[in-house]
């Protein structure tokens, strides 16, 4: 394999970039500890000898960095955590040996790169995730308002929980000591705010899932309103 310009592997975090450089004509290696600032990380790049090839690992920082490398006109490859061969019997891991590494693996074409999804795609992917957030919050709420009425002794017989019945057999009940009622006041508030929280990001996800945008005909089936969970018949099913 016929490697020119520059290889560049990159150690990313959240509050800093490690970079390890290697010119290909010249040998020369290039290291910088940068700010994970895009436009930093871009004026870093743009001293090497082009053409520029870097590559990072995927993982909680997103793909913004590798659009922004991309859109600069270099090339950048996010690596798959799962697929990167890994130094046998090296037992210290430091962010600067992580960067030689992931450049020596592009160096020897031995990345292999995640797609960078569409940014709408990404940002739909949040939605999702939100919406999971927030299922998981309602149900931790919901969760306290039951044990806090079971230690007074009351529990809701009158069907399926949860439910407009439900909520209206809450509403009636009258706490004398003052305690009490500022502590079930506050988890009845959490559960009607965690509803309403979880409502909203329902409504949007049902937008998304009818959006040409997204579920065009002819996008890859990956993309699809399918795959990012969007359920049309509706959404968070089991969890009212």
């Amino acid at each position: 394999m016929i490697v020119q310009g520059t290889s560049v592997g990159l150690d990313v975090h959240a509050l800093s970039v490690v970079a390890h450089a290697v010119d290909e004509e010249t040998g020369k290696i290039a290291r910088a500890r940068l700010c994970p600032d895009h436009g930093e990380v871009l004026g870093w790049l743009h001293q090497l000898r082009a053409p520029v090839r870097v590559t990072y690992e995927a993982g909680p920082t997103g793909f913004g960095l590798a659009r922004a490398i991309n859109d600069a006109g270099m090339e950048c490859l996010v690596a798959a955590p799962s697929k990167l061969q890994r130094p046998a019997g090296d037992r210290i891991k430091t962010d600067a040996r992580d960067a030689a590494h992931l450049a020596k693996l592009l160096r020897l074409g031995e990345i292999t790169a995640v797609t960078v999804p569409e940014r709408e795609i990404e940002a739909v992917r949040d939605l999702v995730r939100a919406r999971e957030d927030a299922r998981a919050d309602l149900m931790r709420v919901r969760h306290r308002l039951s044990k806090l009425l079971l230690r007074q002794g009351i529990v809701y017989s009158g069907g399926t929980p949860w439910t407009f019945k439900h909520e209206q057999w809450l509403r009636r009940h009258r706490f004398a000591d003052v305690h009490l009622k500022a502590a079930f006041d506050h988890s009845f508030d959490a559960v009607l705010a965690g509803t309403a929280a979880r409502d909203r990001l329902d409504e949007q996800i049902l937008v998304v899932a009818a959006s040409a945008s997204v579920c065009r005909p002819g996008r890859p089936a990956r993309m699809s309103a399918w795959h990012l969970r969007l359920d049309r018949s509706g959404v968070g099913r089991g969890d009212r």
